[in-house]
């Protein structure tokens, strides 16, 4: 799965800005300037920590339900979504050389009409992984 939705306590700042802590998760925090930066900053700290919690294979919690997350005054319970697909995709780009067999006939004929492995290759596996 790489789609969440986690609920998150935004703390309102003294100087405008909030805190943001997911209480399901551990060490997942952040802040913003305003409400709009903390929905920001949190989609993005949401992302690295379920990213770090797939690549690491730890379990993922099941999200709390906001009635059962006790509040302080002032604070407030919104819920953030993020993808950790479309977090890999922008972060974990870096080329990976891998070493394949094909026919010698197909690679001539590959070469003769000028084709990019690695793009049919891409491609093939974004179609093969139903990814976009």
């Amino acid at each position: 799965m790489s789609k969440y939705s986690f609920p998150a306590v935004f703390t309102p700042e003294e100087n405008g800005g909030y805190s943001v802590n997911f209480p399901d998760l551990e060490s997942c925090y952040t802040c913003g300037d305003d409400m709009t930066d903390a929905i920001m900053m949190a989609e993005d700290v949401l992302s690295l920590t379920l990213y770090n919690y797939e690549i690491s294979e730890r379990t993922i919690p099941a999200p709390s339900s906001p009635a059962d997350i006790s509040l302080s005054e002032g604070e407030l319970i919104n819920y953030i979504a993020c993808s950790t697909l479309e977090y890999r995709k922008r972060f974990s780009n870096a080329a990976v050389k891998k070493t394949l067999t094909i026919p010698e006939w197909m690679n001539d004929e590959a070469l003769r009409a000028g084709i990019n492995f690695s793009q049919v290759l891409q491609d093939a596996l974004k179609q093969q992984l139903h990814i976009g």
